[in-house]
C-alpha cells in the first residue's frame, strides 16, 4: 500500500495536498533533505512551513540517515588547513567513475570552487588523460578566470609532468593532498557525494551519448 493512502490521526484525515507532495518528493528524491523538499515546493507556490516539511518528513520516516565520518585529528597537512577566503582563491578537482549498461568505464571530472561551494564542471568519458586535463581546466580558466591554487589528490592525472608545467606556466599553485586522505579534498568530495546519490546511482547510462 503508498505510504500516503492511510495517514489517519484521531479520525481527521492529514493527507492534504501539501503533505503528499512533500511524501511523493522525498520518496522521488530520497538524499534530499528537508530544506531542499522546502525549499522546492516553496518555488512550486505551496503554503507550507519549513518546520511542517520536516515534521511530516519524520513522521512518515523519511529523514535522511548521514554517514558519520571519522575525524583525523593528527598528520593533517597544510594543504588541509589553507582553506579558501574568496572566490577564485582555492579550486579543487577529482574523478568520478561509473560505467554504463555494457560494463564499460565513464570517467568523469568534477572541478569545484571552494570559496563558493560552485560546481564548475562535469566532463564525462571513457578516460580522461593529462592532455584532456590541460584543455578542460584551459577552458575553465578563459571562462571563469584562474584560480590562486588548484587542490587534488595525487593521481597519475594531476601529477602528471605535463600538467604540473603547465599550471606552473599559468601561475597557479597546486596543493596535492595526501595518500588516503579524501578528507583534505572536503569540497570536492561533497560535490561528489551529491553528483553520485543523486545522479550516478539513480540513473543507468546506455552509453557514452547518454551519460
Amino acid at each position: 500500500m503508498n505510504r500516503s493512502s492511510y495517514r489517519y490521526v484521531g479520525g481527521q484525515d492529514l493527507m492534504d495536498d501539501a503533505y503528499r507532495r512533500v511524501v511523493n518528493l522525498s520518496d522521488q528524491y530520497r538524499y534530499w533533505g528537508y530544506r531542499k523538499i522546502f525549499d522546492l515546493m516553496k518555488g512550486e507556490g505551496a503554503s507550507i512551513s519549513r518546520k511542517r516539511v520536516r515534521l511530516i518528513r519524520r513522521r512518515e520516516g523519511l529523514q535522511v540517515v548521514r554517514k558519520r565520518r571519522k575525524r583525523k585529528l593528527l598528520g593533517m597537512t597544510t594543504q588541509w588547513v589553507n582553506q579558501a577566503h574568496y572566490p577564485n582563491h582555492v579550486w579543487s578537482y577529482d574523478f568520478v567513475f561509473d560505467r554504463t549498461e555494457d560494463a564499460r568505464q565513464l570517467k568523469c571530472m568534477t572541478v569545484v570552487d571552494e570559496f563558493t561551494r560552485q560546481g564548475f564542471e562535469i566532463t564525462v568519458g571513457r578516460s580522461l588523460t593529462a592532455s584532456d586535463v590541460i584543455h578542460i581546466l584551459d577552458k575553465l580558466f578563459a571562462t571563469h578566470g584562474r584560480p590562486v591554487c588548484i587542490r587534488s589528490d595525487n593521481g597519475p592525472e594531476m601529477v602528471s609532468k605535463a600538467v604540473q608545467k603547465w599550471l606552473k606556466k599559468m601561475h597557479v599553485d597546486t596543493h596535492y593532498i595526501d595518500p588516503g586522505s579524501p578528507w583534505q579534498n572536503a569540497y570536492c568530495e561533497s560535490f561528489n557525494s551529491i553528483f553520485r546519490t543523486t545522479c550516478l546511482d539513480r540513473w543507468l547510462f546506455g552509453s557514452m551519448t547518454e551519460a
